[in-house]
């Protein structure tokens, strides 16, 4: 893969700033940049970010409404009503869920959770999961990661007595649905000072707001803190300011002392005895979570993640892990087709943005193919099936592109919609797919960059090998949790050579090990470059070249530092 390096050198005042701030925190200056691409400009602020503090999450009373959800909950209590708790079949639906349920099944019997099922019922709130409610005399329904589109839903609901707090982190429209309260920080009246929680995360600022109402303790909440992470991480939300606190702490938590449920996923899928990332989350654990929602119901992952019996969570884990493992070969096969297709489309070369229909895939595995295409094609992607008489589908963007704007410039055209920037789901008649395709494809092509079409890297710094001590390498993983607004740190060194021993390596000899040495130090770096085995001719040609990578801990040798090399470059290359 060709990618275009972008690299901006700091000003000499950035240099100056970024040098002052290192000084006052005994860093390197490369790092003092890294902090102030951030917006951290203090020590005070730094130290913060350094070590994020659970006293430093903000008062949940400042969300809009969270007063009358507190009451109605504890109103609910009070009058022994049963209360159902409901959620989206994703990842970040059935952790919150399951956050939820927890927490107030330490104090309350009369609760019952809900997860609608992916191809009976669609995304949010369905008139079949309020009948459900209404069949088992629910009065209180607390909808969580979904329903701030659900006007229809949560009025049917009102007729039949039950009310609804919503918990949504999704745009709303200008009407919202009449529930009791709706915790939303992307209102157009929020109050809440920090827009970009989670669905779990919105969850757990409510039960925060709950517990400070009944004098429970803080500490009562911290054990949720790791279906926090999982959910942050999932979801790709900015990994700053309040998801920051969060994350570092669920993932201290998921780490030291993870619930039973988690902990099963953990062990199944080769995690255990190592230390949990980010990273881990989305790759390993998440996809796990979801699959239960793609093959089956999302209702048996929330169903692991409140087992509190180890050997009965390890087997719901086995049988989730084997939905996965069909979630991959599906995945596969309809990314294989789905490419076949663009490859074949007259004019799908000239063309911004790509929409996909085929009224035979799997539902529940086209999100995947809509990020695979986007990934190999660098446009944003939409990928259709047929549900009943709609074509339903989701949609995936590339970096800086805003695809719930792009979806929504065709309202007119849909049934229903909702999402992100980056990740949205939509349905509409099947006679509108051709006009959606001409009509999305219209303001892509208005309003996409050209460098948001290509594969990129974003270098953080230029630095030389000299530069790669032991105590950089610590204070650099201090910026944990890397992710949306903080991502993980990519530098670039320039004339290095092979120091003789790189080799090819991996099963079909598609990958490069390699030592390194730069002209500014005798320092040999161990480097790996996953997937470049193309670039191993050139190397041992001992010619310069140019590497840009991020540095890791080699999991090989304990103690000792790894490049992992994104890409590699003949020097002088543009």
């Amino acid at each position: 893969m060709s990618y275009k390096w972008n690299y901006t050198p700091p000003t000499p005042e950035k240099q100056e700033a970024a040098k002052q701030l290192a000084k006052e925190l005994n860093i390197n200056p490369v790092l003092g940049q890294l902090l102030l691409e951030r917006g951290i400009e203090t020590a005070g602020e730094a130290k913060r970010f350094f070590r994020p503090q659970l006293h430093d999450l903000h008062d949940p009373f400042l969300f809009r409404d969270m007063d009358k959800a507190v009451n109605r909950l504890n109103e609910a209590l009070g009058r022994k009503e049963r209360i159902l708790v409901y959620g989206d079949y994703d990842v970040d639906g059935c952790t919150a869920v399951a956050l939820v349920y927890k927490f107030i099944q330490q104090y309350y019997s009369n609760i019952d959770y809900y997860i609608p099922d992916r191809y009976d019922e669609g995304y949010g709130v369905s008139i079949k999961g309020v009948d459900y409610a209404a069949e088992t005399n629910v009065k209180l329904i607390i909808v969580l990661d979904c329903g701030i589109k659900a006007i229809q839903e949560i009025t049917y609901a009102k007729e039949k007595g039950i009310d609804f707090i919503i918990c949504d982190h999704h745009v709303p429209d200008d009407e919202l649905p009449p529930a009791v309260a709706i915790l939303n920080a992307k209102r157009t009246d929020a109050t809440y000072p920090y827009p970009h929680l989670s669905g779990c995360g919105v969850g757990f600022k409510f039960m925060q707001a709950f517990a400070q109402s009944n004098c429970i303790e803080f500490a009562q909440l911290i054990p949720l803190l790791d279906l926090c992470a999982v959910s942050i991480a999932s979801d790709i939300v900015p990994i700053m300011g309040e998801n920051r606190i969060l994350a570092f702490h669920g993932l201290r938590q998921l780490n030291a002392n993870p619930s039973v449920g988690l902990k099963t996923i953990i062990d199944i899928c080769g995690l255990k005895d190592r230390e949990v990332t980010m990273n881990d989350i989305i790759f390993k654990i998440g996809p796990r979570i979801n699959a239960s929602g793609r093959m089956q119901n999302g209702k048996e992952a929330v169903s692991l993640l409140i087992e509190k019996d180890y050997n009965t969570a390890y087997e719901k884990a086995t049988q989730i892990n084997l939905y996965n493992e069909q979630r991959k070969d599906l995945d596969k096969s309809m990314t294989e087709e789905a490419n076949h297709i663009v490859e074949h489309l007259d004019g799908q070369h000239e063309k911004r943005s790509i929409v996909l229909y085929n009224e035979e895939w799997h539902k529940g595995v086209i999100g995947i193919v809509a990020s695979r295409l986007t990934e190999i094609y660098y446009r944003p992607s939409v990928v259709l099936t047929r549900t009943d008489d709609l074509a339903t589908g989701s949609a995936r963007s590339v970096t800086g592109f805003d695809v719930y704007k792009a979806i929504e410039s065709c309202r007119d055209l849909l049934e229903n919609f909702g999402g992100h920037t980056y990740a949205a789901g939509l349905s509409m008649k099947v006679e509108n797919v051709e006009e959606f395709s001409r009509r999305f494809e219209l303001f892509v092509e208005q309003n996409i960059q050209p460098e948001q079409t290509c594969a990129q890297i974003d270098i953080s710094a230029l630095i030389g090998f000299k530069d790669i001590t032991h105590r950089f390498h610590n204070d650099l993983k201090r910026f944990n949790p890397f992710g949306p607004d903080n991502p993980k740190p990519l530098f670039c060194t320039q004339h290095v050579y092979d120091y003789g021993t790189s080799k090819v390596v991996g099963r079909e000899q598609e990958h490069i090990k390699l030592e390194l040495v730069d002209n500014q130090s005798n320092n040999v770096m161990n480097g790996i470059a996953f997937g470049q085995s193309s670039q191993a001719r050139y190397i041992k040609t001992k010619q310069a070249f140019d590497i840009c990578y991020s540095i890791e801990d080699n999991t090989h040798k304990r103690g000792e530092i790894q490049l992992q090399i994104e890409d590699i470059r003949p020097t002088g290359q543009a």
